[in-house]
């Protein structure tokens, strides 16, 4: 989509230039309008369309000086319903592990210079999905829950997505000549790394087993599938996390579990066709395998059928499951081989599915696996050229309460101060006279009243309740261990699984472009920084079009020109 520079031009002059230009919904300010706000309330698009988001963003990056970096390369490193608690309680469950209170302690993130707040909500929801927030991030355009690269619409309308698909800073990376990566502990066709490579109006679809047949014969064609959609010699050259299942035919055993067939209905089998797309390419089913992959062109690894087991899972001292430092590693020295620089993501993304659980345990150690992945990535590359961001793409419901002393277990219960003789206030208790803990959940599967599979009382892992009885008051935690991996923190409301959280979550930035990151912003300002702080996603966007007098890209990328 082209939109004409005839309100453009004027519209910067007056903004840009003299900051005079009124608001339409708000025509007293107590302060003269910035490009940021009249972008909001002036701007000539039809109001959170599509291009209207999308010029929006790129202002308010303009306006906090993106254009002016020079960044060869960019890392994202997202933590999927990684909330500021989980974030606080990560930091003080490390410091814990080493022996300290842990308050004191920061995760390798919490010391780069500029840090935000990103606001997460869907267009068609106040608490989101990973879909439409991670879009959001990868392609500049805030949407609705459930989409993958397409811009707002009805989450089963596959003929109308067609027309409104959106460029990721992915795909542009890839268009420009720059390596391109993805790292996930999920499937790699599931909502966060799909939505950098693909376009798709439900996240469901992540193979033809899981689309409706309506929306094959309307065109649709499922997320698998389109991480091969790339013109030859572009495209991720490294693809890390699970998901096998969805690449493989149902006449394919698993590759690691004979007992284990593939998903797809369609008879193809997409790790063949990914080899034959890349010649000196590598497959590789496990953590052997992808090191001895290390002198191949392109790496696709698929290390689980579903989701990569959660990091205090794997097993052995030598698990056949790299961890995400390992995979980062290897993910920034393939890309690094290149003259032009490159674009990577990488998703710590069971921070989530433990946060679904009710299992803070999972949670936080996620969070901490991360850190070290974080500090992995700087040990690999120079402050002077990369951008690496920290973001969450959602927050969840676990809460930090209830005065607990310094130095208190993150996952005990909650007792009070030590005095300077190191005695102990003593466990605190509830109005029925017990003992509770710091972290719990507003919702979830660790509500204490009976369900189908677990007696009232605490809750443990495995869990997934269909119904639940009504509660008769809180379990006594006395003789309970809550540190341990699979108990199930208390939660609120009963459900099936902890639903995400509506709140802003953390940005954190070093880099180049990284001052850019500041105050609270809209998510998908992120990406708008991302583009503007390297001057090859810059360019590239420019030369198709995009940008304004001064090079800034305000206007919507069609994504059939970044083939």
């Amino acid at each position: 989509m082209k939109l004409s520079r005839t309100w453009i031009f004027p519209l910067l002059a007056t903004t840009l230039l003299c900051g005079c230009a009124a608001s339409a919904h708000a025509p007293v300010r107590p302060r003269a309008a910035t490009a940021v706000d009249t972008a909001v309330d002036d701007a000539p698009p039809v109001r959170e369309s599509a291009a209207w988001w999308y010029r929006n963003g790129a202002l308010h990056a303009h306006a906090n000086g993106a254009g002016k970096a020079r960044a060869r390369n960019v890392i994202l490193f997202l933590g999927d319903g990684m909330s500021l608690a989980t974030v606080a309680a990560a930091r003080i469950m490390e410091g814990q592990r080493r022996g300290e209170n842990g308050e004191e302690n920061l995760l390798a993130w919490e010391r780069f210079p500029h840090t935000a707040l990103s606001k997460t909500y869907n267009t068609d929801h106040q608490t989101p999905d990973s879909a439409g927030t991670m879009t959001a991030i990868a392609t500049g355009v805030k949407t609705h829950m459930g989409a993958i690269g397409v811009s707002a619409g009805h989450v089963d309308d596959c003929a109308g997505s067609h027309a409104r698909h959106v460029l990721s800073w992915l795909r542009l990376g890839s268009s420009a000549g720059m390596a391109t990566g993805i790292v996930t502990t999920a499937r790699l066709t599931h909502a966060t790394p799909a939505a950098t490579y693909a376009h798709v109006p439900n996240r469901e679809w992540e193979s033809d087993r899981n689309m409706p047949a309506a929306a094959i014969e309307a065109g649709c064609r499922d997320i698998a599938r389109q991480l091969l959609d790339f013109a030859p010699g572009r495209g991720p050259s490294v693809a890390l996390g699970g998901g096998r299942g969805r690449f493989l035919p149902t006449t394919a055993a698993d590759p690691q579990d004979a007992s284990l067939t593939g998903l797809r209905r369609d008879g193809r089998d997409l790790t063949a066709e990914w080899l034959a797309a890349h010649p000196g390419g590598a497959l590789a089913w496990n953590a052997a395998q992808m090191r001895q992959a290390a002198g191949a062109s392109a790496v696709l690894g698929l290390f689980a059928f579903e989701h990569m087991p959660y990091h205090h899972d794997r097993t052995g001292d030598d698990p056949e499951t790299p961890d995400l430092a390992e995979m980062t590693r290897f993910a920034i020295e393939k890309l690094s081989g290149g003259n032009d620089g490159f674009v990577l993501m990488v998703e710590s993304a069971r921070i989530d599915h433990a946060h679904h659980a009710g299992n803070a345990f999972r949670a936080l150690d996620e969070t901490i696996a991360m850190s070290r992945a974080v500090e992995a990535a700087l040990e690999a590359t120079s402050r002077e050229d990369t951008l690496i961001v920290v973001t969450a793409d959602h927050s969840h419901t676990m809460s930090f309460a209830g005065y607990p002393g310094r130095g208190n277990p993150i996952l005990g219960t909650v007792r009070g101060r030590l005095s300077d003789d190191g005695r102990s206030d003593g466990e605190m208790l509830d109005g029925l006279g017990l003992p509770y803990t710091t972290l719990s959940y507003a919702n979830g599967a660790g509500y204490t009243g009976a369900s189908e599979q677990q007696p009232a009382g605490p809750k443990h892992l495995p869990h997934k309740p269909r119904a639940y009885q009504a509660g008769t008051g809180r379990p006594d935690l006395r003789g309970v261990d809550t540190a341990h991996p699979d108990y199930l923190q208390e939660a609120l409301v009963p459900m099936r699984d902890e639903t995400h959280g509506g709140e802003d979550v953390g940005v954190w930035a070093v880099g180049p472009g990284s001052e850019a990151f500041r105050g609270t912003m809209e998510q998908n300002v992120l990406y708008h920084v991302i583009v503007q702080s390297a001057p090859r996603l810059r360019e590239r966007l420019c030369a198709a079009g995009t940008c304004d007098a001064d090079g800034t890209p305000v206007r919507l990328p069609d994504p059939a020109d970044f083939r």
